[in-house]
């Protein structure tokens, strides 16, 4: 008999799921969806709020991530006041930006996949655990721990406080960087930057040993989408689009993010409130792209800082093409964090960071604004629509993690399809199809907006339980 099998919900994930897999009499799996069953719609709510208060509304979508909203938003306000904020505002943004991107991919690599890395994709589930990972492997988990407290010491050091700052503002940052803060960030980089580059030395020696995951883990052909500078450098918080395809070339560079409408489309399914972006000249689902680190580092020309770039040629020596699997996000997020953290070291460097003018001022100028910026899981756009009182009319947010929504349910597919056999269902194999979505480390929190598809009870109940009133959508 034909059956279905619900993995509900997907483990060490920021945010809530499940993958639903439907097998035929043989024991063959024909489909495998990934429900995101959380909304949030944050758009909607934004309406009739200043849009200088938009920063720290947005931050709070995500405890996770706040400072990749936090940037984005700012500069989607930027452009609203139609003002060029202070040069050594936006390298404090970058500073921060980065920041963000270092604690994110720590949680990311060693909080929730490498208990598959170092215990086994088979291990027992209770011992799939930063904790397990911490007592088997000590100097690795103390390493992991490390490199996200340094991540958010940063952000901590430049905004106050480590979750939800506000101190990236529209027209630039609230306060200037003291020579003692800096000195302080500098002081931590050495140790950080030892950390990282142990990690990799120990993925790189250990990968092979994952070679039929790295087969099958969304291993395919898609477009590549990110951020690169005016010379086709990695970029996490300014440049233009590019757009490569599976083969290396670029199909679309130089593309202005503001106009982000003109060639991103979004779709909806009924069964997600994750929306779907495509690119729309080559139209859903044949316009799927990946965004974030496995994208980034096979769209730029190269990383730009020097251990990044020995570290960014060894891995596209991997394939004279672009790198096809997500099995290589983990190895991309180590490259990336090296990068970070170099790249900090040098804006620091620069006596122009201690400016004191660090903010622009201005009213409404434009009724509508874009910002984009790389998030740690990819390109991140805020896009508002204000009235001549700077109320938002319109909102909409196109999150990183929805940029991968289409290639992550195409994965689950060819991941369930490989490992998924049969009568007797191992959990390993179960826990390879969620080891998958863990490469894209998605943020489920953030990506919720798609409205009107997916089915919706609401239940009003009294303090004893009994039932007011329900109403129903789908």
């Amino acid at each position: 008999m034909p059956r279905t099998i619900v993995i509900d919900p997907v483990t060490r994930l920021e945010g809530h799921g499940k993958i639903t897999l439907q097998l035929d009499e043989a024991g063959v799996v024909q489909d495998a969806t990934f429900h995101v069953t959380q909304l949030r719609g944050f758009e909607k709510f934004c309406e009739g709020r200043p849009f200088y208060e938009m920063p720290n509304i947005t931050a709070r979508i995500c405890g996770i991530c706040p400072v990749s909203h936090l940037v984005a938003s700012s500069k989607a306000c930027d452009a609203i006041l139609a003002v060029k904020i202070p040069p050594v505002a936006a390298d404090l943004r970058r500073i921060m930006n980065l920041a963000q991107l270092i604690q994110s991919h720590a949680l990311s690599f060693f909080y929730l996949s490498s208990p598959d890395l170092l215990l086994g994709m088979d291990a027992p589930a209770e011992e799939r655990s930063i904790l397990h990972v911490a007592h088997t492997h000590p100097s690795i988990g103390a390493d992991g721990v490390a490199l996200r407290q340094f991540g958010q010491r940063i952000i901590e050091l430049l905004a106050g406080r480590r979750i939800h700052p506000g101190w990236t503002v529209p027209g630039g940052v609230n306060e200037p960087l003291s020579a003692e803060k800096r000195d302080q960030i500098l002081g931590m980089i050495p140790a950080a930057r030892a950390a990282i580059q142990r990690t990799l030395g120990w993925f790189k020696g250990a990968i092979e040993k994952f070679s039929a995951e790295i087969e099958v883990f969304a291993n395919f052909p898609t477009l590549f989408m990110g951020l690169v500078d005016e010379h086709g450098l990695a970029e996490y918080y300014d440049g233009s689009l590019r757009i490569i395809d599976s083969e290396g070339n670029v199909i679309a560079g130089e593309l202005n993010p503001a106009h982000y409408a003109e060639f991103i489309g979004e779709a909806v399914e009924p069964y997600t409130y994750m929306k779907f972006p495509y690119y729309k000249p080559l139209g859903y689902p044949g316009g799927t792209y990946r965004v974030g680190p496995l994208a980034r580092l096979n769209l730029a020309d190269r990383c730009d800082t020097p251990l990044a770039d020995v570290e960014w040629r060894e891995f596209r020596a991997m394939s004279p093409k672009p790198v096809l699997s997500s099995f290589h996000y983990h190895y991309a997020r180590l490259i990336e964090m090296l990068h970070a953290t170099e790249t900090i070291e040098s804006l620091l460097a620069d006596k122009a960071i201690l400016d004191k003018h660090v903010r622009a001022t201005a009213s409404v100028n434009n009724l509508e604004g874009v910002g984009v910026a790389e998030a740690p899981r990819g390109t991140l756009i805020h896009h508002y629509k204000v009235d001549e009182n700077g109320l938002i009319t319109w909102a909409n947010l196109v999150i990183a993690t929805g940029h991968n929504n289409a290639a992550m349910n195409r994965g689950i597919l060819q991941t369930a399809r490989h490992y998924v056999q049969g009568e007797h269902v191992a959990e390993g194999m179960l826990n390879r199809v969620e080891a998958v979505v863990r490469t894209f480390d998605p943020c489920l929190s953030c990506s919720t907006h798609a409205m009107g598809r997916m089915p919706l009870a609401v239940e009003l109940r009294a303090p004893d339980g009994s039932l007011i009133r329900e109403v129903r959508r789908g």
